[in-house]
């Protein structure tokens, strides 16, 4: 264990030290992820000056919902930047080298490399927002409100892990899945920064059941706010976050030992 945790120590001085070599230049490109992923939340908060509501919604209430979204997967790329860009290690035939190490393949990725700049400019602007939202919105913080928020936002990470590992295994049979990644994983993103309430039932169950993107803010959100449209849905849906996290990392990883076995290097 103390072991592992220094070989972790390790791959994290080294990688930071390869991303913040130029530091001007770190400083530019995490800006640009935060101004770029900002857009979106200029949007909606001007569309908002307008219609003041979104099914129910207010203004303050969607950037509480944004900031899960940004703040989760800000802290899931520090560990998952290597299931991210797993394609073009098949592609190019780099995943082999992991292969000859005396450490576990997975365990390589998550430590081997991060990208700090899409982890500073999203996890930047979920902060941002969370503290512009949280003490706006009527939630009363206490040890439960609090507890429930970090098992929420971990559990977040851990659904958007699953998703990333499972397109990543995915690369061992077809090569290419970036296709299936913009479709199911960038665009049902898009989607989640909505409260699922106002989307058709076919939109609803796939933000549920299929990339359930839903458990990474709506329904956390719902546990602190209790609105209305809530409905809708089963109550028990407030509480499982980490639960559907921890069952569809398992998943995940379960199919990834898997294919490892059938894994046939790509070649140069």
């Amino acid at each position: 264990m103390k072991n592992s945790v220094n070989v972790i120590a390790a791959y994290t001085r080294t990688v930071m030290k390869a991303w913040f070599q130029y530091r001007v230049d770190a400083v530019l490109r995490s800006l640009a992820v935060f101004l770029r992923e900002s857009t979106g939340v200029i949007v909606i908060y001007f569309a908002l000056l307008k219609f003041n509501v979104l099914h129910g919604w207010n203004m303050q209430e969607m950037l509480f919902m944004f900031s899960l979204v940004f703040l989760t997967y800000g802290i899931m790329i520090l560990f998952f930047t290597g299931l991210r860009d797993f394609g073009w290690m098949i592609r190019t035939g780099g995943f082999d080298r992991f292969l000859l190490r005396p450490r576990g393949v997975l365990f390589q990725l998550i430590f081997v490399n991060a990208d700090w700049f899409a982890a500073i400019g999203h996890g930047g602007l979920g902060m941002v927002l969370f503290l512009v939202s949280a003490g706006r919105v009527g939630i009363q913080w206490n040890l439960i409100t609090v507890l429930y928020y970090v098992l929420a936002v971990a559990g977040g990470v851990l659904i958007q892990g699953a998703i990333f590992l499972f397109f990543a295994t995915l690369n061992i049979y077809l090569l290419e899945t970036g296709s299936l990644k913009e479709v199911f994983y960038w665009n049902a993103r898009k989607f989640a920064g909505y409260p699922i309430s106002i989307f058709h039932k076919a939109v609803q169950a796939c933000l549920i059941y299929v990339v359930p993107f839903a458990f990474v803010n709506y329904f956390p959100a719902q546990f602190l706010l209790r609105k209305p449209d809530m409905q809708q849905f089963p109550e028990v849906f407030l509480y499982i976050t980490p639960v559907v996290g921890v069952g569809m990392y398992l998943l995940a990883y379960l199919f990834w030992r898997y294919s490892l076995r059938h894994y046939k290097s790509s070649g140069n």
